[in-house]
């Protein structure tokens, strides 16, 4: 997917778990591993807001573009 959500790197920034960050959002645990796991097809607005203020963040701290020639793990394929 060319959108890759970065929730784990801003988890770990804030020292929070996935079962805290679900509470505070809002949302169920399954629902943010599938945001986690790039399975989403689309995120609403309120939920994106909702992460950032749980989170402390921008929403370009969570979401980051992957061109084609992009891997999951963001390094260039060959």
């Amino acid at each position: 997917m060319p959108i890759a959500v970065d929730i784990d790197v801003m988890l770990a920034k804030r020292k929070m778990s996935v079962g805290e960050l679900a509470d505070r959002v809002g949302i169920t645990p399954a629902n943010l591993a599938v945001l986690k796991n790039g399975r989403a097809k689309a995120v609403r607005f309120a939920t994106l807001a909702a992460l950032c203020e749980a989170l402390d963040c921008q929403p370009g701290d969570l979401l980051r573009w992957e061109t084609e020639a992009t891997t999951a793990n963001g390094k260039a394929q060959d």
